[in-house]
């Protein structure tokens, strides 16, 4: 399981540094405005890739806190159902951030 924490959080570093380059170092003033990022968001492959970054995020924050209980020293009976409740914590917070993405750039809430 560690690798595939090394390898989000190597994700993890590529999306953010792409993210920072995009949202906030060739923007005029630094920071996109509301109506910006409506626009940005509509583009099928931005909101793909914004997606992507929300579960990468999520995967590598999700197998920390396992790690964290691990390293506390869970038993594996107690692990089962620790690893059944993060993912079906991170299948909520993914279907609710796919849902705000989507109504934000459908609707430019």
């Amino acid at each position: 399981m560690w690798i595939w924490q090394a390898l989000t959080g190597l994700l993890l570093l590529v999306l953010l540094a792409l993210h920072m380059v995009f949202n906030h170092f060739v923007v005029e003033g630094g920071l996109r405005t509301y109506r910006d990022v409506v626009a940005y968001l509509s583009h099928p492959a931005v909101f793909a890739w914004e997606i992507l970054m929300l579960v990468v995020v999520t995967a590598h924050a999700l197998m920390g806190v396992r790690a964290i209980l691990l390293d506390l020293g869970i038993r594996p009976a107690a692990d089962r159902w620790v690893k059944r409740g993060l993912a079906a914590l991170g299948i909520l917070i993914v279907g609710y951030g796919v849902w705000l993405s989507w109504l934000v750039r459908s609707r430019g809430l």
